[in-house]
């Protein structure tokens, strides 16, 4: 491990993997864990994370405790926020859900363990940051958003199904957006990650206009110092992803749009700025989405 000071960052080596800090820190219990291979230093989440490998098997690793140096907090609270979030995969686990399988805290941090997915985050904003992401052939998002339309209904379905599921657990997803989808391009399967800052159902926005989200698919309340945050607001959220997957993103025009009329129909009622024009609950939206389907 080696570390060297370049324009006020430290430079970490492991393995054959190179990051920048905003100071050093000691990386030494990924030894136990495995051969680093990739790294994702670039979240202004406080966390740090790892692809490693140990007998030819993969896995992902979720780390706070560092200082990123995309990181303007305390690593205290990103370390809160990781230990809070443990609970919430363990109650959500599902088949489309990266999977925990262990935990710990360290001497100056907290670690969490996730079996690796074959997939390719839709937006990789590290490698394929502003109009690269559209432009780019070799981006993810480009790639998916030229992929087949049933494939991408597919997709769309897993998201929808997975949000009915949270749902139904009473919980309510927050800062879920597109670099919340993971998409194996080979296999054609599609997984959620990173739902830490997910919350029981119903809550509030606690931090106005700052709220946790990607403007892309953040409702109005998301805004709004003290509005409701519940199934009102995902329904919002899934029909913000289907624009983006399958239209203009925040273009909600129908000349952007890719599917029919009926499905058009569905998605624009649940992007509705006025939360009771849009459907009650994501069940309902989910079931209404796949009566136009049909």
């Amino acid at each position: 491990m080696a570390n060297v000071e370049q324009e006020n960052l430290i430079t970490i080596t492991i393995d054959k993997v190179s990051f920048q800090l905003q100071e050093n820190h000691n990386f030494f219990w990924l030894k136990d864990l495995g051969d680093v291979f990739c790294v994702f230093d670039e979240q202004d989440s406080g966390n740090i994370s790892f692809g490693l490998v140990k007998n030819n098997k993969k896995l992902f690793v979720k780390y706070a405790g560092a200082k990123p140096k995309d990181f303007s907090g305390n690593p205290k609270d990103a370390i809160d926020r990781l230990v809070k979030a443990i609970p919430i995969y363990k109650i959500l686990e599902h088949p489309s859900l990266i999977k925990l399988i262990d935990y710990f805290s360290i001497e100056n941090g907290y670690v969490a363990v996730f079996e690796w997915f074959e997939g390719e985050c839709l937006h990789s904003h590290w490698s394929f940051g502003g109009k690269a992401k559209y432009t780019n052939p070799e981006s993810p998002f480009y790639r998916f958003k030229n992929l087949d339309f049933k494939k991408r209904l597919d997709a769309l379905d897993t998201i929808f199904a997975f949000h009915t599921y949270v749902e139904s657990q009473g919980f309510v997803a927050v800062d879920f957006y597109d670099g919340s989808i993971l998409y194996d391009f080979k296999n054609h399967k599609t997984k959620i990650c990173d739902i830490d800052f997910y919350r029981k159902s119903p809550s509030n926005n606690d931090l106005g206009e700052h709220f946790w989200g990607s403007t892309r698919s953040k409702s109005p309340e998301e805004f709004n110092l003290g509005s409701p945050i519940d199934s009102k607001t995902n329904v919002f959220t899934m029909g913000a992803i289907a624009f983006g997957l399958l239209g203009g993103e925040m273009d909600h025009s129908f000349s952007k749009w890719e599917a029919d009329k009926k499905l058009y129909e569905v998605a624009i009622k649940a992007v509705e700025t006025e939360r009771d024009n849009r459907y009650s609950t994501v069940k309902e939206f989910y079931e209404a989405w796949n009566i136009a389907l049909k």
